[in-house]
């Protein structure tokens, strides 16, 4: 009778351990679960030289040919396939961060943290959101079921992938561009980059880069870049400089941008490329990022 009530006992104990677990498990702060296409701030550290956002289904195609290496990953392809928007910041080598990402959707949270516990190349550590974040070998991983969170360091060590508000903030203006882009990005500081891209056009006073991708109707996709500058003139002089480069330089790789005139709206200029193929995109995202 007593190895029946102990045996009753250690069951109950079983139980009461799972249920613990289960609740643990799905118990996270609300407000790790962003709205990350409407948000104006993001989880992240500052110092990136790039912010991409990405519609994962629509943009899919491109987010394969992205420079980031660790897209490639098996792992990751399958998450990505579990997302339906993100975004990443991306740091220079010289920041002892790789990137930071931002991902919602719908993952296999239980299923995952599961696995990362009986895998002893993980440890969990505490986020400073709230929640708890698995770390191993350099990379930071946290998940709700509607959110993941992710970062990797330069050198290995561990990094809180969510950081808290105030993040980083989201330029007003961009919010406004990158509407309805599969693909869009802002760069920081970007007037080396836009030296590179205009083979030494001179360019003054830039505040703001943005880039986004639209699909056309044959499948394609068209760049439209944004400019911001100090004031209208500064628009006005680059605008008229690049309408006279269109003419001279039919061969170079500046052609794709050149074909359609650019419009000046106050201190923004927008510059359109023709129809893009993959191939194109690619070595555009490799300068850009």
């Amino acid at each position: 009778m007593a190895s029946k009530n102990n045996k009753g006992v250690k069951n109950s104990w079983l139980i009461l351990l799972v249920l613990i677990s289960l609740v643990s498990c799905n118990t996270m702060p609300k407000h790790l679960n962003i709205n990350l296409e409407t948000t104006d701030s993001l989880p992240f550290e500052g110092g990136a030289f790039a912010y991409v956002f990405a519609d994962v289904k629509k943009a899919r195609p491109i987010i394969d040919i992205l420079p980031i290496e660790e897209l490639k990953d098996k792992q990751i392809k399958q998450m990505m396939d579990k997302t339906r928007f993100f975004a990443a910041a991306l740091y220079s080598p010289t920041d002892r961060r790789r990137y930071q990402i931002a991902a919602q959707g719908i993952y296999p949270r239980s299923n995952a943290e599961l696995a990362m516990s009986l895998n002893k190349g993980w440890e969990k550590r505490r986020s400073a959101g709230g929640g708890d974040y698995w770390f191993s070998n350099g990379t930071s991983v946290l998940l709700t079921s509607s959110h993941a969170y992710a970062a990797m360091s330069q050198n290995g060590d561990a990094i809180d992938p969510f950081t808290p508000k105030p993040g980083v903030q989201i330029p007003e203006q961009f919010n406004e561009f990158r509407h309805g882009s599969p693909l869009s990005c802002w760069i920081v500081n970007p007037l080396a980059l836009l030296n590179r891209m205009l083979a030494g056009l001179p360019v003054q006073s830039v505040k703001g880069f943005y880039f986004k991708l639209l699909p056309t109707q044959d499948k394609q996709h068209e760049v439209i870049i944004r400019l911001q500058f100090e004031n209208p003139s500064h628009a006005r002089g680059l605008a008229t400089l690049l309408s006279f480069a269109s003419s001279y330089s039919a061969d170079s790789p500046l052609s794709i941008f050149l074909s359609n005139p650019p419009v000046v709206n106050g201190s923004n200029l927008d510059i359109k490329s023709v129809p893009l193929t993959e191939k194109e995109i690619k070595s555009l995202l490799e300068l850009l990022l």
